[in-house]
């Protein structure tokens, strides 16, 4: 039956281009954000994983930014280190020169105070950001803190919430071992035996805060480039989730814009029909 009140055929094709439309538009939109799934409603359960993802990734960038910071302290504190060796090294020489008869007691003992001086210095000025790795109290603040704390994972198990990993640094303490020391002197020969058996024993010291802070920064180091492949894999599996299959949604958009141009032309001659109605009246 035709009826010039409903066209069935014009609004059947009206929906199926409403459609074409709707769809057409929202694969446009994830050629333009490059995101299949933008929102909540493009699929609740999947955005919802990714934003938890997305959580972690962030929290792993702040996991990066504590152990560059810990890191550096340690590369700042190993430096110190590594000088105060040779620093001792070069005092032993000297010890070990006071020990001739006829030696210059009195230039010697200066150039060994200037020495032990300069090993002071570098003991109190192996700090970054207020940390210094090289001395008895770590942080300066009177608590006695030893070691350093170090943010270097976080944890996440099923639904709670994700903790985070620490690492420990403990203090080289050269503070106690080296500007603690008071040596003997070069004043004889006698003198100069004693203070290098002093020297002999910073020196032991010395060497072994260092190795230990050695082994520390390995440890940084490899926790680093874990957590920097870490994030880049969970970034990556979110990308997995939400990102827009670029070459699908190219192919795709060309169908649509075909269906478009046939759902218009449908559309069209739909709405030609009830003028065949007029024909009956001729």
């Amino acid at each position: 039956m035709s009826s010039i009140l409903t066209n069935n055929s014009a609004m059947v094709a009206l929906q199926t281009l409403k459609s074409i439309n709707n769809n057409l538009s929202e694969t446009q939109s994830q050629i333009s954000t490059g995101k299949e799934i933008g929102s909540a409603k493009d699929n609740a359960s999947i955005w919802a994983i990714s934003k938890v993802m997305e959580s972690d990734v962030s929290g792993l960038d702040a996991v990066k930014d504590s152990l560059a910071t810990g890191q550096s302290a340690i590369a700042v504190a190993s430096a110190g280190a590594e000088l105060i060796v040779e620093t001792i090294k070069e005092m032993q020489q000297l010890a070990i020169s006071a020990q001739s008869e006829g030696a210059d007691f009195g230039q010697i003992g200066t150039e060994m105070a200037e020495k032990k001086l300069q090993l002071d210095s570098i003991v109190a000025g192996s700090q970054f950001n207020g940390v210094n790795l090289l001395n008895t109290d770590v942080d300066g603040a009177g608590a006695g803190t030893t070691s350093m704390t170090v943010v270097g994972a976080i944890n996440r198990v099923g639904n709670a919430a994700p903790t985070a990993t620490t690492i420990s640094v403990d203090s080289a303490n050269l503070e106690a071992s080296v500007t603690g020391v008071t040596l003997t002197g070069t004043a004889d020969t006698a003198d100069a035996a004693t203070t290098y058996g002093e020297l002999t024993t910073m020196l032991d010291l010395a060497i072994t805060g260092a190795a230990n802070l050695g082994t520390a920064a390995k440890r940084l180091d490899d926790q680093a480039n874990f957590v920097s492949k870490l994030s880049d894999s969970l970034t990556s599996g979110i990308g997995a989730l939400v990102d827009t299959d670029m070459e699908a949604a190219s192919a795709k958009l060309q169908a649509l814009q075909t269906q478009q141009q046939l759902g218009v032309q449908a559309l069209s001659i739909a709405n030609q029909t009830p003028q065949t109605i007029l024909s009956l009246f001729r």
